[in-house]
């Protein structure tokens, strides 16, 4: 009876406990009641997980009553719930400065709260609002010490990307590493990215030589773990104008400007009768397009099992340019594929492999002769068509040069193709040995074929310098290649509770090589693009026609770095890289590389309390040494790339010649970093603070094709001056950003962003025997505009200081002779200032007159959701920066800006624009006359959206439906007269690739960067 008694309440405790294990339904949502689908679900202290599918809906089985069941979602407070019944309701709420946020450092992870140097990051929620059409645009004014300048508006044109100033004369951009592999970030696919992570200090220095210039690392979408197959589709299409137009001077205008001009030197007027000549042709109308089309659409398809995730992805873009429409067009095709795959417990595999097409039209831009050069200068008096239909020929008179031309016939005999096509990824592992050691390793590689193509058509514009005698075709074929292969352990062990450490040991080869040939035909069929072919030209050259490279270079590197915090306040991390690159000879291929961080959070400390005000506090530092290796190859050797002419047997031979003069002194370029910051959080997380101070100090400048005395030979074909370590240049300044995040109610929400950083920019040193170097062009035939020189900021301009303008004879008398400059002076020309006070205007006058680089930058985002409309504006600002007027041409009958309307006239009438005269003058010699101060405010986007009712759309098997409208590049609020402040480009430095910063900043008249106005959708399925 006992035992039949024992058995009966051992089953009913037996029964009781079962009945406590439950199966566990629910769903999750966001802050505004909408289905949050790719949500971790865990158990709390078991491995049971599960994943949101794409309603939010989750479910766990045989969860014991009371169990803590945790939620967490990178942008999101991770929340834990106690299980209490067998349906659960969670509506998480937005977080997205978490601390517990995982941040990617290079080479391993970090919770933002242990990170010790200066990093941002970039989620794809950002990229979602100000739908870039590249990459490098979502960091304008998102990431404090970040600056975007553009190249040129054109579709497809390149940016420049500078993280806290420019430091060097070679490749100043950074290195992206997507995925673990080296990269290029102007080709991905915005949609494409989960994150972006800027390492701005020494925190870089893992990657070492690549690291100088910062490093972007780049997180693309996965697929979830248990989640159904989720379809995404993504699609705008909008229209383009150009955001400026300048101010020209009309038809009559222009007459009475030009008789008046004439009359002063004392010729017979051009135009007796301006009466009747109206507004005359607007020439920036006819070349700047309206209502411009830009189409873009992006698709993807992500899911997984418990084993197994997935991402594949396709994206279609076509742009057609403000100027020339189809003629500066951009055509760019994407195509992702992205896997993971757990093959056991300890063994995992992934891969990412992402190929790219793009096809690409341009015109000339940027110089003199552009397209848009040659629409300021025409004068507004001359039709774009004569009476028979055909494009207008401007006169080749002396007033008018030859180099000015119809920009319209100009647009319409411009032929170029250029087509791009790459395939790179990577193939990866992670391998658990044992516990707290996983061997990790991957193998990324990028292979990119492409053929260029430009037909000369046989073409004469009335005598000017652009008329083709000759047809001929120019075609190009480019292969480039490389791959990396990473292999690196982490070992993570915790230590009397209180001792967490991180050690990484790893090694990186990196090899790229490629070659390119190119060939020119002459006589083309028919004198048409559609027979634009080597194959079908029969014209003999006069000259070498073919031409092309062949380069091949490596790099073998080791790395290590030991991370140690205690109890998560005291932190600690030590790198070190050790680099070889074939760039140098020997004794020299080897650099190494050690950084060092360290943190305190403060408000972990007993003494610091619990702050109503202040919720976080850390501190940290970090210093470290970078290498920079960015140089053309070879530059140690001397190369048979000259051209000779031999006498063998009393005839004239052609062959080849020393053509670069070697260093074999050359040396790695070295970054050193230096940064002190704060992160701090108030007000129940609602408020955050990061400010950071810098110094970052390059020595060894690595500085290509140097000038040398002419006596060794450069001068001749092929020739060119050395490679040499002859420089230093420091950039120090002052970070800052506070973000402001508050949730009023379940259904309106606010966050405001603001940041802002100032540099110092210093050339320390210049050692090449002269001290400065000296590049960039102003106007025709004048010295060069811009300097590197000890004490000055590196690419400042170099020119005359103004003194007004003088108003009468004596005035004239009085003052130093300005003849030296190329005319005697007369009233209402500009007053030069004698600096040296030696009586005479000449050379020795010339000083600094302004530089290209920003005092400060900054940027202000809004963001702001009710209910189901959410609106977002993001702004940029430029302070300081200089540019020079270079797009007029100064031919006495050119058009000009109608400022030249307040003119001088008389004593009295002006004091800052001259008097205008086809006489001789030295009133177009560069001076502060002609630089301007070109800081700019731009709303850089603004969008607003309306996401319908899911109850609605979930009918329709739709998750989410967003419709919005936007505008990118609003307005530019600026003093600056030219079509864009924000452009930057200076001369193409010798490895034809990067672009020297001495020169940067003189505007030929850049393509303006378009307004956009777009409409599109968001759907889910």
């Amino acid at each position: 009876m006992k035992s039949k008694l024992l058995l009966t309440v051992l089953l009913l405790f037996t029964s009781f406990a079962f009945s406590q294990n439950l199966d566990v339904s629910g769903t999750v949502l966001d802050g505004s009641g909408l289905s949050l689908p790719g949500v971790n679900v865990k158990v709390k202290s078991s491995s049971q997980s599960t994943t949101t599918d794409f309603d939010g809906s989750f479910k766990l089985l045989g969860v014991p009553k009371g169990t803590i069941i945790v939620f967490s979602y990178i942008g999101f407070r991770t929340q834990e719930v106690a299980v209490s019944g067998t349906k659960i309701t969670v509506k998480m709420s937005d977080d997205a400065r978490s601390l517990d946020e995982v941040v990617v450092i290079g080479y391993g992870t970090q919770k933002k709260r242990e990170v010790t140097g200066a990093v941002s990051v970039v989620d794809s929620k950002t990229l979602d609002i100000l739908k870039p059409v590249k990459v490098e645009q979502a960091l304008q004014g998102t990431v404090s010490g970040v600056n975007v300048t553009t190249q040129s508006g054109a579709p497809g044109a390149k940016l420049d990307i500078r993280i806290r100033g420019i430091a060097t004369n070679g490749e100043n951009g950074p290195q992206a590493i997507i995925d673990g592999y080296v990269g290029d970030l102007s080709l991905l696919n915005p949609n494409d990215i989960e994150t972006i992570t800027v390492l701005k200090d020494a925190q870089a220095a893992i990657y070492g030589t690549i690291g100088a210039n910062g490093i972007i690392l780049i997180t693309t979408k996965m697929g979830k773990k248990n989640s159904k197959t989720k379809i995404s589709l993504n699609s705008y299409s909008g229209f383009q104008e150009a955001s400026r137009k300048l101010p020209m001077l009309d038809a009559t205008e222009y007459a009475l400007l030009l008789n008046e001009s004439y009359a002063n030197g004392g010729k017979a007027l051009p135009y007796p009768n301006a009466s009747g000549l109206g507004k005359g042709t607007d020439w920036q109308k006819e070349v700047l397009g309206t209502g411009v089309p830009i189409l873009n659409t992006d698709l993807t398809i992500s899911g997984g099992s418990e084993k197994i995730t997935y991402s594949v992805s396709g994206s279609h873009l076509d742009q057609e340019g403000v100027v020339g429409q189809d003629k500066s067009g951009f055509l760019r095709n994407t195509a992702r594929i992205a896997l993971g795959a757990d093959l056991s417990d300890k063994f995992k595999i992934k891969t990412n492999v992402i190929y790219t097409y793009f096809n690409r039209k341009t015109i000339n831009e940027n110089g003199l002769g552009s397209v848009l050069f040659n629409a300021l200068n025409v004068p507004a008096t001359i039709a774009p068509y004569d009476a028979k239909g055909d494009f207008t020929l401007v006169p080749s008179t002396t007033g008018l040069g030859t180099e000015i031309i119809n920009p319209l016939a100009q647009i319409a005999n411009t032929y170029n193709d250029y087509n791009f096509k790459k395939l790179n990824g990577n193939f990866g592992f992670d391998y658990k040995i044992f516990k707290g050691f996983v061997l990790s390793s991957s193998i990324g590689f990028n292979t990119a074929n492409s053929e260029g193509k430009t037909f000369g058509k046989q073409i004469s514009y009335g005598g000017k310098v652009f008329d083709v005698q000759r047809s001929s075709v120019t075609q190009t074929a480019t292969n480039d290649n490389d791959y990396s292969f990473d292999i690196y352990g982490t070992y993570t062990a915790k230590i009397a509770e209180n001792h967490n450490i991180t050690a990484t040991l790893g090694n990186t080869i990196f090899k790229t090589w490629g070659n390119s040939a190119n060939a020119t035909g002459f006589d083309v069929p028919n004198n048409s693009w559609e027979y634009a072919d080597l194959s079908l030209t029969k014209g003999l050259p006069t000259a070498l026609n073919t031409g092309g490279y062949v380069y091949d270079q490596r790099r073998l590197s080791y790395f290590g770095r030991a991370q140690y915090d205690y109890k998560g306040k005291y932190l600690f991390s030590a790198m070190i890289r050790r680099d070889s690159s074939t760039k140098f000879g020997p004794g020299n291929k080897v650099g190494y590389f050690p950084s060092f961080t360290a943190g305190w959070v403060v408000s972990d400390e007993g003494f610091f309390g619990e702050s109503k005000t202040i919720n976080f506090l850390k501190f940290r530092a970090s210093y470290g040494t970078l290498g920079n290796d960015q140089i053309p190859n070879n530059g140690y050797l001397s190369l048979l790339t000259g051209e000779a002419t031999y006498v063998f047997d009393g005839n004239l031979t052609s062959g080849k010649a020393t053509g670069q003069i070697p260093n074999s002194d050359l040396k790695w370029e070295e970054a050193k970093k230096f940064d002190v910051g704060l992160d701090l959080r108030l007000f129940n997380d609602k408020v955050s603070v990061v400010a950071d101070y810098f110094i970052d100090t390059r020595d060894d400048l690595l500085i290509p094709n140097i000038p040398v005395s002419g006596i060794i030979g450069i001068g001749a074909p092929g020739a060119s001056a050395p490679t040499l370590n002859a420089g230093s240049v420091r950039n120090s300044g002052f970070e800052f950003a506070i973000d402001y995040k508050e949730k009023f109610s379940d259904s309106f929400s606010m966050s405001v962003g603001y940041n802002v950083t100032f540099i110092k920019n210093e050339v320390l040193e210049v050692n090449n025997g002269t001290g400065i170097i000296e590049q960039g062009g102003f106007g025709v035939g004048q010295p060069a505009a811009s300097r590197m020189e000890a004490g000055k900021p590196i690419g400042y301009f170099y020119g005359y200081k103004t003194d007004g303008l003088f108003q009468n004879q004596a005035e004239v008398d009085a003052h130093p002779s300005q003849l030296a400059l190329g005319a005697n002076a007369a009233p209402g020309d500009i007053r030069y200032v004698d600096l040296n006070g030696d009586g005479v205007i000449d050379t020795k006058d010339k000083t600094n007159i302004g530089d290209p680089i920003p005092e400060a930058t900054m940027g202000f985002n809004f963001q702001l959701n009710y209910k189901n409309i959410d609106f977002a504006l993001y702004s940029f600002a430029s302070v300081g920066n200089d540019m020079v007027r270079n797009y007029e041409r100064v031919l006495s009958d050119a058009n000009r800006l109608d400022y030249v309307l307040d003119r001088w006239t008389g004593a009295g009438t002006s004091t800052t624009v001259p008097r205008v005269t086809t006489g001789a003058t030295a009133n177009n010699v560069l001076s502060d006359y002609f630089v301007e101060d070109a800081s700019y405010f731009r709303i850089q986007n603004i969008q607003l959206g309306y996401t319908l009712n899911p109850n609605v759309t979930q009918k329709a098997g739709i998750t989410k439906l967003r419709l919005y409208a936007g505008v990118n590049n609003l307005y530019t609020f600026t003093k600056y007269k030219g079509f864009d402040p924000g452009s930057s480009a200076g001369p193409t430095n010798q490895d034809g690739v990067s672009q020297s910063p001495i020169g940067a900043g003189i505007d030929y008249g850049y393509y303006p960067v378009p307004r956009t106005y777009l409409l599109g959708l968001n759907i889910n399925f």
